[in-house]
């Protein structure tokens, strides 16, 4: 595993918030649409929690049924219902092994996204997790679940507080971590690639971070979560198949 240097990463980190204002072009298309959600719906009984076109969230198990995503004027609004014991996850299901995550995400101060993706019938790691990419305002972590800290011997000894040299090192070769500088309350978007072992992650056109990882080849990506710990907005969901 090899973390490739970033250019436009460190760049990126000098430049003013700003710094997305202007897409660049468009590209060709990165393999078949397999999904395209706009949420342009909205709920047949007003404060029940009902995604439709095939999403469904951990809300039933973790929030007490409560609801956690709202469909408001074309986008879908997550927030972390106050009593749930874990953070939102929206789920919708996706069939490849490469392929194109490719949404608008919008964040405020302190709140994280995440697009996870798993495979459920793997059961060498907890939750069928195999790689992730987190976003905050200051910074996208790249995680290799799958061979890192999901695996479940690896977990076990998380959970068991080791602090070995040699487990760090192994979690800190699993992940990687870039610095962004994004605006609070705005609109971007948010491209997840994936390509053999490598995922590589843009906002509004520019690179900002890339992994290379054995567990990212998993051959079988069976669905993709929205993981939100407090509060996100999604918009204009894209899912590509390449492979």
């Amino acid at each position: 595993m090899r973390r490739l240097p970033i250019v436009s990463a460190a760049l990126l980190y000098c430049l003013p918030a700003f710094a997305f204002a202007e897409p660049a072009a468009p590209t060709k298309p990165p393999g078949e649409l397999q999904f395209a959600d706009q949420f342009e719906r909205d709920e047949t009984v007003p404060g029940k929690e009902e995604l439709g076109e095939g999403w469904t969230t951990n809300s039933p198990w973790r929030a007490k049924g409560h609801q956690q995503v709202d469909l408001v004027e074309g986008s879908i609004h997550i927030t972390r219902y106050p009593e749930a014991d874990h953070g939102v996850a929206v789920f919708h299901p996706v069939d490849f092994t490469d392929g194109t995550v490719r949404l608008k995400f919008r964040i405020g101060k302190g709140d994280q996204l995440g697009v996870d993706f798993a495979d459920k019938s793997l059961k060498t790691v907890h939750a069928g997790h195999l790689c992730i990419a987190n976003i905050t305002l200051d910074k996208l972590v790249i995680n290799d679940s799958k061979t890192g800290r999901m695996d479940l011997q690896i977990r076990d000894r998380i959970l068991a507080k080791e602090k070995s040299p040699e487990l760090t090192q192994l979690l800190k070769e699993k992940s990687a971590v870039f610095p962004l500088k994004l605006k609070a309350d705005t609109w971007y978007q948010l491209q997840i690639q994936i390509t053999g072992n490598q995922m590589t992650v843009s906002i509004d056109g520019a690179e900002v971070g890339r992994l290379e990882s054995e567990g990212i080849a998993h051959p079988t990506k069976k669905h993709i979560a929205l993981a939100v710990k407090k509060e996100a907005w999604v918009d204009d969901v894209q899912i590509w198949k390449a492979k």
